[in-house]
């Protein structure tokens, strides 16, 4: 089957990371393509037996971004499996980016003024155009994320089989704040912390001894049960919605112990039944 990734999102959140892993993936990748095009590019690369092809459309198509569901449609009716992903970051992310590398943003004038001001409202600005496509795809929050970490989600993205319902379990801290690609938030900072015995502190929730702790706990393990029968219910609407991908959002207080743990029970328990990930925002991050 052929495969299309079309790759979208904010400025400054991480396309071109992506689309370079895309293509040491062995995609034939395209930056900033005119949606205009897309149709006849797909049809080029058709008669040069390209079977995987990776599109970049943003807000510097804004004029033609309305066109891009349609033209998504028509592809997927040719029989071309299609993901869209959607990279996100926060404004102060997006900010702090900008400002590090003295980039001017692509829907800034020569007029505009290069405050940070002047940036939240062009972010703003782009948020709002490219709203429509950011409801069709899979959404990937780069807030948090090094260039290493979005490579090695994309390649766990790509082993999945177009089209099926995959669940992605996230852990997060939320002195870090709650993920921007989460479709479900579940506050577990109420349960009995390993923090506060010492010998558990410097340990994660993947840690045995973590493990061992926390199972015995009954408000964990009621927890555990009541996410479970929560998913068991509403994941099948999902996927009878034609859903591609719905990320689960677990947090506690430093996101290493108890939503750890909780990812990695419910990533298990339900991968008999679904295709699962699982993510680990902040113990990624000190990797």
């Amino acid at each position: 089957m052929r495969e299309l990734v079309l790759v979208t999102g904010m400025s400054g959140s991480g396309k071109s990371v992506a689309l370079g892993a895309l293509e040491d993936a062995g995609y034939y990748c395209i930056d900033n393509l005119p949606p205009e095009l897309l149709t006849a590019s797909l049809a080029l690369e058709r008669n040069q037996q390209t079977t995987k092809m990776a599109i970049a459309i943003d807000a510097r198509s804004a004029h033609s971004l309305p066109l891009v569901p349609g033209l998504l449609e028509s592809v997927r009716n040719q029989g071309i499996a299609v993901r869209v992903l959607f990279l996100d970051a926060s404004t102060d992310a997006l900010v702090r980016r900008f400002s590090e590398t003295r980039r001017r943003h692509p829907l800034a004038s020569s007029a505009d003024t290069h405050g940070d001001d002047a940036l939240v409202q062009l972010i703003q600005r782009e948020r709002e155009l490219m709203g429509p496509l950011r409801v069709i795809a899979q959404v990937i929050d780069t807030s948090h994320t090094r260039a290493a970490q979005l490579q090695s989600q994309l390649k766990q993205i790509l082993a999945v089989t177009p089209g099926q319902l995959t669940v992605i379990f996230q852990s997060f801290s939320f002195k870090r704040g709650v993920p921007r690609d989460a479709d479900y938030v579940f506050d577990v900072r109420m349960l009995p912390n390993p923090h506060y015995e010492p010998p558990l502190r410097a340990l994660t929730g993947r840690d045995p001894q973590v493990a061992d702790f926390l199972r015995v706990q009954p408000d964990v393990q009621a927890m555990e049960e009541d996410i479970a029968e929560f998913l068991a219910r509403w994941l099948p609407r999902h996927a009878d919605n034609h859903r591609s991908y719905v990320t689960i959002a677990i947090g506690c207080t430093g996101g290493q112990h108890r939503s750890v743990y909780l990812v990695e029970r419910l990533s298990a328990r339900l991968a008999a039944s679904w295709t699962t990930l699982k993510r680990h925002r902040e113990i990624e991050l000190r990797t």
